[in-house]
């Protein structure tokens, strides 16, 4: 498939303000009872570094992902930097084909004319604007009512450039676990391209995706290789061990859990 490349330059100061009004309002949701009970929500934000209108979705999700003020929601996070930004100036080094495979999977998905950044998507289920705090608010809250199956990860460790471990929990027929190895933060120094000269911070980088039957939700032993992870240029500093499980259909998501890994 042939992507347009596409991206939305909303007014800045609107949209930090329409920010600070929305996690101000659910800073104070989020001190009641039922924040408590919090429901996983996998929220992936699809960017490059070669897109000037990405940086505020990537201060979006930092924000969601560090305050969690979303009431009734755990939003697990995921940055999925595309590649067809790469030949507009600037290679992204965190950039991946297969984040670009799976954004087009959803292109498909939401029947939406191309691909563009930068693009959220909430549990499979919803897309928009990545840096729209209203929509992103919105979407998050919608999927935290829904109810999702439960997901453990147990007796996960670093081994030598690979990620040991297992994963417990309910199964749903047909359904897919979608593992997930992501820095826990990286940046870039930009030295081309629209974003030339500025220095942009990213929060859990996806670097390795491995699918997996739904049967492996049984405790049986896992192992994915850490790829660029295990490289000396690759940023340092903790793993996001994040596991899913995805419908084999519509591909919403069923459950979802994370676990961070030292290395």
């Amino acid at each position: 498939m042939n992507f347009t490349v596409a991206s939305f330059k909303p007014g800045h100061s609107k949209l930090l303000a329409a920010l600070a009004l929305c996690l101000t309002s659910l800073s104070m949701a989020a001190e009641s009872p039922q924040a408590d009970q919090r429901v996983p929500v996998l929220v992936e934000l699809f960017t490059s570094e070669g897109c000037s209108d990405c940086p505020p979705a990537d201060a979006l999700l930092a924000d969601l992902d560090a305050k969690q003020v979303v009431a009734g929601a755990d939003a697990i996070v995921l940055s999925e930097h595309v590649t067809y930004w790469d030949r507009q100036g600037w290679r992204d080094p965190f950039s991946l084909e297969a984040m670009t495979q799976r954004q087009e999977e959803y292109v498909r998905r939401f029947g939406i004319d191309s691909a563009y950044t930068p693009q959220a998507v909430v549990d499979g289920t919803s897309q928009f604007v990545g840096s729209n705090g209203r929509a992103m608010v919105a979407a998050v809250s919608k999927a935290a009512a829904k109810p999702k199956l439960q997901l453990e990860i147990v007796n996960a460790r670093w081994d030598h450039g690979s990620v040991r471990f297992a994963v417990q929990g309910e199964k749903s027929k047909g359904a897919k676990l979608v593992v997930v190895l992501a820095a826990n933060a990286t940046h870039s120094e930009v030295a081309r391209g629209e974003n030339a000269g500025r220095t942009l911070h990213h929060t859990a980088v996806v670097r390795v995706l491995k699918v997996f039957t739904g049967d492996a939700i049984d405790g049986r032993p896992l192992e994915v290789t850490a790829g660029p992870l295990a490289q000396a240029n690759e940023a340092s500093g903790p793993v996001r061990l994040v596991v899913f499980l995805a419908d084999g259909g519509d591909g919403q998501v069923r459950g979802a859990t994370q676990q961070v890994l030292s290395r």
